[in-house]
């Protein structure tokens, strides 16, 4: 099972996780595959992805995260010792995101709402300092406009790691890597 865990003001509608889906079910896999919606706050978006970890055989589940749900991955890839993908991660979005207090609204569903400081508390209770490298395949492009990719890199070091010149924080070289990325989570392609 290939769990797709959406970025900061995105939703499963996101280009990526479209791209994806059409893929896995274009190859026989889409059975396989499934994007929940996260909410806000990070405590309830953790708890909406360990409902649909338990609802799989955990060994059989990998997590793939973009931006914000590349965070959210590696703290239930490490509380679970699941594989994951980390497209262009965040590392710091307790730190990242402070100058976005206040009024947002998500892309994709219009939804409207207060970015607060309990947001940032929470992702900092998130937070890991080190990880099990091994569980991971980091996908960078260097042209990230929002994140640091250093960042990531450093952190993820000893984990398989592609970073690519240019690009941006959207990940534009995504189709390509679809094959390898369901390699590396195990699944077979009809």
């Amino acid at each position: 099972m290939l769990i797709y865990l959406h970025g900061f003001n995105s939703s499963p509608g996101s280009h990526k996780a479209q791209l994806l889906q059409r893929y896995m079910q274009e190859h026989g896999l889409g059975a396989h595959y499934c994007c929940p919606a996260l909410p806000v706050l990070g405590m309830r978006a953790i708890g909406v992805v360990e409902a649909e970890i338990a609802r799989h055989a955990r060994a059989s589940v990998t997590l793939i995260g973009s931006s914000l749900g590349g965070y959210y991955a590696t703290y239930l890839a490490e509380r679970h010792a699941l594989r994951a993908v980390l497209i262009n991660p965040a590392v710091y979005p307790h730190e990242d995101l402070r100058a976005y207090l206040g009024t947002q609204r998500n892309l994709y569903t219009q939804q409207q709402y207060e970015l607060r400081e309990e947001h940032l508390r929470q992702w900092q209770r998130l937070y890991l300092a080190t990880v099990r490298p091994q569980h991971y395949l980091l996908l960078l492009e260097t042209g990230d406009e929002v994140l640091d990719y250093r960042q990531a890199a450093e952190k993820y070091r000893g984990a398989r790691q592609i970073v690519i010149e240019g690009g941006d924080h959207s990940f534009r070289r995504f189709p390509e890597h679809i094959p390898l990325i369901l390699e590396f989570a195990g699944l077979k392609q009809g």
